[in-house]
């Protein structure tokens, strides 16, 4: 069997759809691995279907670590990924595995080779606070907001990104400085070699899939799963997991806002938009294996230089 040195940590990348926990499984069936998610969405319990999540089965086989860890209302950071996945690093390195970060969520794995600026931690009563005025106002209404505090960072963040608008709101009470002025004050988070795998299908193939994928999702109770969600009176459709790609739509839908086309429609095409941003992301990742195809011999190739077999 394959083994990695203990201090060698693999990122493991590609947009949605691309084939990332089938590699990730070819892997961990070669060398002793831990599978560690980086997925924004995969963090929260009872958003199965419509995440993607490997079913119980293939967990129960190959655990995948930071996979249902928040319920749907709770907040959850960059940071609160960053400390967590540093833990299940370490971990792996104690146990003899080789951690196999896999997802798609750029930021998080971002965040994990470069670091994040040093701003402070949120608390359980600023989670809470900033949780209400989403529910009370709308993402639109806090940008707005942001803007007048920090032009700068509301300019670079979308009005429909409820997190980061809310993040930066509490950047700037707790600390009393505005989210642009203390970015760039980076402080490093993992000090070990990394090698990095792109699944990178063409872009005509993504988009088949991503549909598909959809079609199967409505088959197999999608819409149940999100009716089970909204009978949670603390979620509501302006917090980052109802934002989630699907969930959004599918909320719409059962308030009776869009049609059954237009659901569909409308939630391949968001998750075909969050599949061009994961790409141009991915693009300018530097030093990386890029696969257009689940190779899993060019893959432990570009692994071997640094492992040996085990005795």
């Amino acid at each position: 069997m394959l083994q990695t040195p203990n201090q060698t940590v693999v990122f493991l990348m590609g947009p949605t759809a691309s084939g990332k926990t089938n590699l990730a499984i070819q892997l961990a069936d070669t060398f002793k691995a831990r599978i560690i998610s980086v997925d924004s969405a995969l963090i929260y319990k009872g958003m199965d279907i419509g995440t993607a999540k490997p079913d119980k089965t293939i967990l129960e086989k190959y655990p995948h670590h930071l996979i249902n860890i928040c319920n749907p209302e709770d907040t959850y950071s960059a940071f609160d990924f960053m400390r967590d996945a540093n833990k299940q690093i370490e971990t792996a390195f104690k146990n003899g595995e080789t951690p196999i970060l896999v997802g798609g969520t750029s930021f998080y794995f971002n965040a994990l080779e470069h670091g994040l600026s040093n701003l402070p931690e949120s608390t359980k009563a600023s989670k809470e606070k900033f949780n209400q005025l989403l529910h009370d106002k709308s993402s639109a209404i806090l940008h707005k907001d942001l803007k007048k505090i920090d032009p700068q960072a509301a300019n670079r963040i979308h009005p429909n990104d409820s997190q980061r608008i809310t993040r930066a709101l509490e950047v700037f009470e707790l600390s009393g400085k505005t989210l642009s002025e203390l970015q760039g004050n980076k402080q490093p988070s993992i000090n070990h070699p990394i090698k990095k795998i792109i699944l990178m299908p063409k872009r005509a193939e993504l988009h088949k899939r991503i549909e598909a994928r959809f079609l199967s999702m409505l088959e197999n109770g999608f819409l149940e799963e999100v009716k089970t969600l909204k009978q949670n009176p603390n979620l509501h459709e302006n917090l980052p997991s109802i934002r989630c790609v699907g969930y959004r739509q599918a909320w719409q839908y059962l308030n009776g806002e869009i049609s059954k086309t237009d659901l569909i429609e409308k939630a391949i095409i968001a998750t075909r938009q969050l599949c061009k941003r994961q790409s141009t992301w991915l693009r300018n990742e530097e030093n990386a294996l890029v696969l257009a195809t689940n190779n899993i011999k060019t893959t432990l190739q570009f692994i071997k230089p640094c492992a040996h077999l085990s005795s």
